[in-house]
């Protein structure tokens, strides 16, 4: 996660903090249909003005969407101003640290789960299909900015920042670049030879479409760290 997305996922979730605003978002998000200021207000029990203070500053921090509907019933001249109305917005906060990614692990596994169950092939091999698939992804947005002579050092570089984006935290010892974090870690607590597994698949085709045969992925499991190595030559 870079610094700034990082930094948004903290607002958000610290525009939360107050109580009335906190209080007024989740009145709001256990409703079935929009709400107006109006509602909310006495929802939650507060004034019409705080309520509309609060219920803004969600919509400028992205936390809830708004639109406009004519509460009459009316149509036309005479039929008065739309009311503003407040529901939730689809945006997704979530921080935890070290980073986690379940998410990525979570669309990998269900890939490979879906392909087994259609083609009656092994879960394992399509899981290591699926990690490999995603990897090469990843690889590629890395390498599309590198010249076709770029450096080992620019390679090195372009890999670790696609990883560091993910949560990875790589670190540039000598000549290997180790984790310092998996972005699974619960997963691979409690599954560890599936997880580390698709981790080997994952970043040897995030490596693989660095084409440096230089740089070479291997399990290498230690303490604290995730359980994949990459070889930098």
């Amino acid at each position: 996660m870079q610094p700034q997305q990082l930094g948004e996922q903290v607002n958000g979730i610290a525009t939360l903090a107050e109580p009335v605003r906190r209080g007024l978002y989740l009145w709001v998000v256990g409703q079935v249909e929009p709400v107006t200021r109006d509602q909310a207000s006495e929802g939650v029990g507060v004034a019409r003005h705080t309520a509309k203070f609060h219920l803004d500053r969600l919509v400028e921090e992205g936390l809830l969407d708004v639109d406009y509907k004519r509460l009459t019933g009316r149509e036309g001249p005479g039929a008065g101003r739309p009311t503003k109305r407040y529901r939730r917005s689809a945006r997704e906060l979530s921080v935890a640290l070290p980073e986690r990614h379940y998410d990525l692990a979570g669309a990998v596994m269900a890939s490979a789960i879906e392909r087994s169950v259609r083609q009656g092939s092994d879960v394992g091999d399509e899981l290591e299909l699926a990690a490999r698939e995603q990897g090469a992804v990843i690889g590629r947005a890395a390498s599309q900015n590198l010249p076709s002579r770029a450096s080992r050092a620019a390679r090195v570089d372009a890999v670790t920042h696609a990883l560091a984006e993910r949560g990875y935290e790589p670190r540039v010892d000598g000549s290997v670049v180790t984790m310092a974090n998996c972005p699974f870690h619960r997963l691979a607590t409690e599954h560890t030879d599936l997880v580390c597994g698709m981790n080997l698949a994952m970043l040897s085709a995030v490596v693989d479409e660095l084409r440096d045969p230089r740089l070479t992925t291997r399990l290498d499991p230690a303490p604290g760290r995730c359980c994949v190595t990459i070889d930098i030559g």
